[in-house]
């Protein structure tokens, strides 16, 4: 299995070395988009990878660069969130929280590794739509240059059973890589659910 890792890229040594081409990305879609982020913080990263033994593989070598700090069922499959060691570099920005999904039963992701960055925006939209229309006057320029970039937007409020702070999250996809942006961080969605247990 380590040959495929190493095949497709996935250890975290070449994840780490292509790092700069998927940060050069979010940046020209932040641009694209006239979205300035670069005051913000990346509340965390997350790969994508299409098949079971590859992601149980990844979730293996992951581990080892941190700590696991959530293990939660959204929409019936696992996602994996851990707190790095060494918190990862993205040009201007950095996250020490690695979030790792696995597959969806019919999905096929085009590229498997880095998939997307998601930024905190403080908020106390509950809804979607109502995160969506805040975020079209803090950016105003954004829907329109989405539509003229064809830049896909996608709004949801997914949410992990026991979770309760509800973070609406608008999603924006461009050329394989994907920003998404939610009131609430997931630290502090991860102790709404930790303290429900509690």
């Amino acid at each position: 299995m380590q040959y495929v890792l190493t095949q497709k890229r996935l250890t975290p040594e070449l994840m780490c070395e292509d790092i700069s081409g998927f940060t050069d990305k979010i940046s020209q879609l932040c641009e694209l988009l006239d979205m300035d982020l670069t005051e913000l913080e990346i509340d965390h990263i997350a790969m994508r990878i299409n098949d079971l033994d590859t992601t149980q593989a990844v979730h293996q070598v992951w581990m080892r660069q941190g700590q696991v700090i959530s293990e939660s069922l959204i929409h019936g499959r696992p996602i994996i969130v851990i707190e790095l060691t060494q918190p990862l570099k993205l040009g201007q920005w950095q996250t020490k929280y690695l979030e790792l999904p696995y597959p969806a039963e019919g999905k096929h992701y085009p590229v498997e590794g880095w998939e997307h960055v998601e930024f905190v925006i403080p908020s106390t939209a509950l809804t979607a739509d109502v995160f969506f229309a805040e975020l079209c006057r803090k950016f105003p320029r954004m829907k329109d240059n989405a539509k003229k970039h064809h830049i896909q937007i996608k709004q949801s409020s997914p949410q992990a059973e026991g979770e309760r702070l509800v973070n609406p999250t608008i999603a924006f996809k461009w050329n394989h890589v994907c920003i998404k942006l939610h009131p609430n961080s997931l630290k502090d969605v991860i102790a709404s659910e930790q303290s429900l247990h509690e």
